[in-house]
């Protein structure tokens, strides 16, 4: 092996001190310095303002994103504590701002009984990944003011007023320099936000956009909590039955939790704990899903809807249609890794699971009419499941016989390495045609796809198996679906869905996402999903090289560059590509496939709730909400075909 040649003692053992670990490695306190990094930032302040009210100090939270992308969180709680802190001799404000781990929320006498803030890093990382920060603090009697720039404090704690009132004022510029973009998405904080609203039970959360000439503006408040939670997740969806659920307890670990059925097939649970979002689960997830099966399996048997000869209900079955909420609150919460997406605590998988027991069962015997609907549902499902299973095996069994071709008229690449290997779903046998003859064989794979595509919105498992228009592309990733499904196995480290530039195109793609997040979910949260994007118009001139353009700003662009060298537009020949079988296979490896200059896009899920929303609404069975979301979107339609 080789050795490098550089020194290696002590001067080469760098010690980080105050916040200047952060700066260096922000990523293992935000998890990225993307835009998801971006708004865990505002999350962060918020989140303390939470806290205030789970404690029964805070009624209000105002968030406002001002122009240049400054952030202000203001909170009626108590506010920081202003006294000099007695081991850091500074003010306390300045020690929670410029030290890490310094925080109200480690146990004991903290001021806290539950918080969603574990580590006390929460502010002081803000503080440190941020241009400047300024915050104002009401407390005892008076208005106190601090100012910090990267990190480090410029002005100390000084009181600038006198008041009756309290709360902290957070606001902050985040660093240009370590985030990838400063662009904060309304709708994404205006989301978080609303679930945050959900969770804590009468407190109001504000957000305005002052960016934009017509500022946006949100307010949430809910005092139905988390029944209103869950008749939200479900306002495009028919229950069936309402109102939703109701579990609360209270104790060492309170818990509350509102389940309600729904007649899709998917299951929808979100869990939080300290209204944290655990994205991964855990603990109090496993617990849930433990009684959940256990509760409807014993009031099957006892009411006799599962014979003796029938065999238990799986917990996929029981979970078909499902939309629940579980919200835990932890003393002492164990989370995997500072982002907090997974629940450890061993103990909470008990409670839950006894309060669960306990409490659904008593429903289910005083609502016999819900308990029916539910396990109706559930044995339908079963049985659905085992038929899937049968379709799967059929499709298996098959395909191990056949040593011809993949199915779908699937054109292989040569390279058997997943990591460099890209598969192309292209609508059509035209364009599938051209992109065979103009791809790149070593690396590259066409599979085309013809024909009206099953909207797995409105179907069950056992409907997608052996379905002609699926199976192929089931067959081509390679990694099974649904609960089989192994993103280990994938056979394709890219799978680029390539359709026309038209609205059968915009159909084809929704189709294929709406299978991918429903069956294939790993695939787009690990980022393998990715939309090729063909261009809309091609520019040309005798004895010029052609020029393609992928939008009406570019086309413009291009013109006016033209303009700028003495060619006029009458001049040039102008292309409208109404589809991708237009093109031949030369122009479609310059303008689509060809890595050096294609345009892809990487399709993100970074909120699982939204997307399942939205999924339901253009694809479900209410046509109602879909005719409103059409109409309030169409002014931002671009290049429709008409």
């Amino acid at each position: 092996m080789e050795k490098y040649n550089h020194k290696y003692g002590a001067e080469q053992i760098q010690v980080l001190e105050g916040l200047e670990a952060v700066r260096k490695r922000p990523g293992m306190y935000i998890g990225s310095t993307s835009v998801r990094g971006l708004h865990h930032m505002v999350y962060e302040i918020v989140d303390n303002g939470v806290d205030e009210a789970l404690a029964g100090y805070c009624t209000e939270i105002n968030v406002v994103i001002e122009k240049g992308n400054v952030i202000s969180v203001t909170d009626n709680g108590r506010g920081i504590p202003v006294e000099i802190h007695p081991k850091t001799k500074i003010s306390t404000a300045e020690t929670v701002y410029t030290i890490l781990h310094a925080g109200g929320k480690f146990g004991g006498d903290s001021g806290y009984k539950v918080s969603g803030g574990l580590h006390g890093v929460g502010a002081s990382v803000v503080n440190a990944l941020s241009k400047w920060t300024e915050v104002t603090i009401k407390r005892d009697g008076g208005i106190y003011q601090l100012y910090f720039e990267k990190g480090k404090t410029i002005k100390k704690l000084t009181k600038i007023g006198e008041t009756k009132e309290t709360g902290t004022k957070v606001r902050f510029l985040a660093d240009d320099t370590i985030f990838e973009s400063l662009n904060y998405d309304y709708e994404v904080l205006e989301n978080r936000l609303r679930e945050m609203a959900f969770l804590t039970k009468g407190l109001k959360i504000t957000i305005e956009d002052q960016r934009e000439e017509n500022p946006r503006k949100g307010e949430f408040c809910y005092n139905g909590g988390l029944i209103s939670f869950v008749e939200f997740l479900n306002k495009n969806k028919e229950p069936l039955f309402k109102p939703p659920i109701y579990i609360e307890k209270g104790g060492e670990v309170p818990v509350e939790i509102a389940i309600q059925y729904t007649t899709s097939y998917s299951e929808n649970i979100h869990t939080f704990v300290n209204n944290i979002n655990t994205v991964e689960g855990g603990t109090h997830l496993e617990g849930f899903k433990r009684a959940l099966t256990k509760v409807f399996n014993d009031y099957a048997r006892s009411h006799n809807i599962l014979k003796e000869k029938d065999n238990n209900l799986q917990g996929e079955d029981i979970r078909e249609g499902i939309t629940a909420v579980v919200s835990v609150k932890v003393k002492e919460p164990q989370f995997e890794g500072q982002t907090k997406t997974k629940l450890g605590n061993s103990e909470v998988t008990g409670v839950v699971q006894s309060m669960v027991n306990e409490a659904l069962a008593t429903f289910l015997e005083e609502n016999p009419s819900v308990a029916k609907a539910v396990l109706e549902k559930c044995v339908s499902a079963s049985r659905a499941r085992e038929a899937a299973r049968k379709a799967r095996e059929l499709v298996r069994k098959k395909n191990s016989l056949e040593t011809s071709t993949l199915p779908g008229k699937l054109a292989d690449c040569s390279s058997k390495n997943p990591d460099e290997c890209e598969v192309y779903i292209v609508e059509g046998d035209s364009a599938g045609g051209s992109a065979k003859q103009g791809r790149d064989r070593k690396f590259q794979a066409i599979l085309p796809l013809w024909g009206k595509m099953l909207n797995v919105e409105k179907a069950r498992a056992d409907k997608i198996y052996g379905n002609d228009k699926l199976n192929p592309v089931i067959l081509a990733v390679g990694a099974g679906i649904g609960n089989d499904f192994d993103i280990t196995k994938i056979r394709y480290g890219k799978v680029i869905i390539m359709a026309d530039a038209d609205v059968d195109g915009a159909h084809i793609r929704t189709l294929l996402l709406t299978f991918f997040f429903r069956y294939m979910r790993p695939l787009i949260e690990n980022g393998n999903v990715y939309l090729a994007q063909p261009p809309l118009y091609k520019i040309s001139k005798k004895g010029m090289q052609d020029i393609y353009c992928y939008s009406d700003e570019e086309l413009d662009q291009k013109y006016k560059e033209l303009e700028e060298k003495g060619i006029a537009r009458d001049q040039l020949g102008l292309q409208r590509y109404k589809g991708l079988g237009e093109m031949n296979p030369e122009q479609l490896w310059d303008t689509t496939m060809n890595p050096e200059t294609r345009i892809l896009i990487k399709v993100t899920m970074d909120d699982a709730m939204k997307a399942d929303q939205i999924f339901t609404l253009l694809m479900g069975d209410e046509v109602e909400p879909r005719r409103e979301f059409i109409q309030a979107n169409a002014k931002y339609v671009k290049n429709l075909d008409i």
